[in-house]
């Protein structure tokens, strides 16, 4: 009888997730005694009345490494540990059912769990594991801000998007003389907003990691002005904010633990002008842009690499634990090391020193 395996996408979408469930289904394929499924929205398919789970074919699976998002859709809201119920008057409150989890992928008949995900989804992978789930994590996340990894698939391609809309924003800013302000993902690591300003040449990076001084920021607009230059471009992550400011927040949807960041672009632009900052300043603001779209080619094989390496894990009985992409070569940690602790931006490290050393400012 052959074994089953469930694949399940977890949190925020990204490129290259397709290319890891493809992955693990063709690996599956060669061994002949598997069959793999896929959970629609995350846990959601084993939960919900009647289940969703479908059954992962060479037909589905094939040529969707192409494809952004994710096949068996996803969700951020509904953890499985502090699962969102809506109540008769109108408020959710927050049960876990990791145990109903647990005994219904059983009934399933399940040998291996792949789950998908960021820091969030890995912590619900550890629970599970605790609880006697085969369970084995794959790291996703556009933030790349998992530890136990050197690099998370769907960042790369974030910040190709990220650095092609910069350049666009460089000839429109040096066009009219003005200071344009890109606004970026990056809710607590500043990946995104550091590599894009690298890249892109920006002439100052914020990011959540080094809080800024507003003051500091003025004055090397004005010293880019003053030598001529006549425009400059900031990048800065949406988590990023200024000395003693808190972040521009709104509350999160309905059922979701996370709070929506978003408008820090705008409200740089009202510091600078309140700061007494002359110039001309436009703000953009590229959300769910970064995660849409094709995977670039780095992402489709480290992808696709995670995928077959969880396979190849599964088939081992290798439970407990988590791929994962260290001094070039692709490996795994255990949940335990995966999620210890937040995988930031260092600001003493080498990438942010040889960013100074570009002369890219960061407000401090």
């Amino acid at each position: 009888m052959p074994k089953k395996l469930l694949i399940l996408t977890g949190g925020g979408d990204c490129p290259g997730l397709n290319a890891v469930i493809r992955g693990v289904a063709k690996r599956a394929r060669v061994e002949k005694d598997w069959v793999v499924y896929g959970s629609v929205e995350a846990f959601n398919g084993v939960l919900k009345e009647p289940q969703n789970i479908v059954e992962i074919t060479n037909s589905v699976a094939a040529g969707i490494h192409v494809r952004g998002g994710t096949i068996l859709k996803t969700t951020n809201k509904d953890n499985p540990i502090k699962f969102p119920v809506r109540q008769e008057d109108g408020t959710t409150r927050f049960e876990d059912r990791s145990d109903e989890l647990v005994r219904r992928l059983k009934e399933l008949e399940f040998d291996a769990v792949i789950n998908i995900g960021g820091d969030g989804s890995q912590r619900i992978s550890k629970v599970l594991y605790e609880k006697g789930v085969n369970i084995i994590g794959v790291p996703k996340t556009i933030d790349n801000d998992l530890c136990a990894t050197d690099m998370t698939f769907g960042f790369q391609t974030a910040v190709q998007i990220a650095t092609d809309s910069f350049d666009k924003l460089v000839t429109t800013a040096e066009s009219h003389h003005r200071v344009m302000i890109m606004e970026v993902m990056g809710r607590d690591a500043g990946w995104i907003a550091l590599h894009t300003a690298i890249a892109g040449g920006a002439e100052i990076c914020l990011i959540p990691e080094i809080p800024y001084d507003i003051n500091i920021v003025t004055k090397r607009i004005a010293e880019r002005y003053n030598q001529g230059k006549g425009f400059a471009n900031i990048v800065i992550a949406e988590g990023a904010h200024a000395l003693a400011s808190s972040l521009t927040s709104a509350a999160g949807d309905k059922g979701s633990e996370h709070v929506r960041l978003g408008g820090v672009a705008y409200e740089l632009s009202r510091q600078l002008k309140a700061a007494g900052c002359p110039a001309d300043i436009r703000e953009t603001v590229l959300g769910h842009v970064q995660r849409g779209g094709s995977p670039i080619a780095f992402d489709r094989v480290l992808a696709t690499l995670f995928g077959v390496k969880a396979f190849e894990m599964a088939a081992k009985n290798e439970f407990g634990r988590m791929v994962a992409f260290k001094n070039n070569e692709v490996t795994s940690v255990t949940l335990d090391e995966a999620t210890q602790e937040y995988n930031g931006v260092n600001k003493d490290s080498y990438l942010v020193k040889a960013a100074k050393g570009l002369n890219i400012c960061f407000g401090d």
